[in-house]
Order: structure tokens, then C-alpha cells, then sequence
């Protein structure tokens, strides 16, 4: 007999999957420590939209982190095959589809930076 789950404890599950996918990159840690920050300072299309820009590994990661997650377990209208759709459709949302992603994105990103602090070795500590 299978138990209902809460959606934290499935958010909790799937940042971790990616996380431990993600373990040798460094630059994630310090990266989704402040993700949810920039998203509150910028604005959530525009921070992904930075990240896209940038294209840096650890910037792509989280994207398709988030892309994904919505994929599995968000609003219908956010699924998407590309991270170019998942752009579009972000910037096409109604004001309520648009802060709900959001404020999913940051619980998401919530354990994604607390499973990267758990299971990513600081690049300091290597270097010392």
C-alpha cells in the first residue's frame, strides 16, 4: 500500500536526485545559495532569463533543474521540451501562473541549495 506524499516531500526528493546528478559540479553550491535571492531582487523571468544568458554550466543546470521539476509535477501550461519554450511560456503566463511558478521555483530552489550544501564539497576546502 503506497502512502500520499506531500508535494515538499516530493520537491525534497527530486532536488535531491539532481543534486547527487550534479555532485562534481562545484559551482552549483554557491550558485543555488543565491539563486532564490536573485530571483527576489530581479524578478523571476528576469533572473532566468540571466541565466540562460550567462550559460554557464552551473547557470544551465539549475534552468533544466527547474524546467524539469515543472515538467513532473507543475502546472500544465509550464511543460515544455526545450528551455526555449519554457522561456516562452513563462513570459506568455497570466500574473497568477506567473507568481505561482515562481513561488514554486523558490521552494524548489529551497532544497536544492540545502542538499547542495549537504552534498557538494566546497571548492575552497579542495584548494586549501
Amino acid at each position: 500500500m503506497r502512502k500520499m506524499r506531500t508535494l515538499g516531500q516530493m520537491r525534497s526528493e527530486f532536488a535531491l536526485k539532481k543534486v547527487l546528478e550534479n555532485q562534481t559540479l562545484k559551482t552549483l553550491k554557491p550558485f543555488s545559495a543565491g539563486a532564490p535571492s536573485m530571483i527576489l531582487q530581479n524578478g523571476f523571468g528576469q533572473a532566468l532569463a540571466f541565466w540562460a544568458a550567462k550559460g554557464k554550466y552551473e547557470h544551465m543546470a539549475l534552468l533544466t533543474v527547474i524546467r524539469e521539476w515543472f515538467n513532473k509535477n507543475g502546472n500544465d501550461f509550464f511543460k515544455s521540451n526545450t528551455l526555449e519554450e519554457f522561456m516562452i511560456k513563462i513570459s506568455e503566463s497570466s500574473q497568477q501562473d506567473y507568481f505561482e511558478a515562481q513561488q514554486e521555483t523558490m521552494h524548489l530552489l529551497e532544497w536544492v541549495k540545502r542538499y547542495a550544501n549537504a552534498f557538494i564539497k566546497d571548492i575552497q576546502k579542495e584548494e586549501a
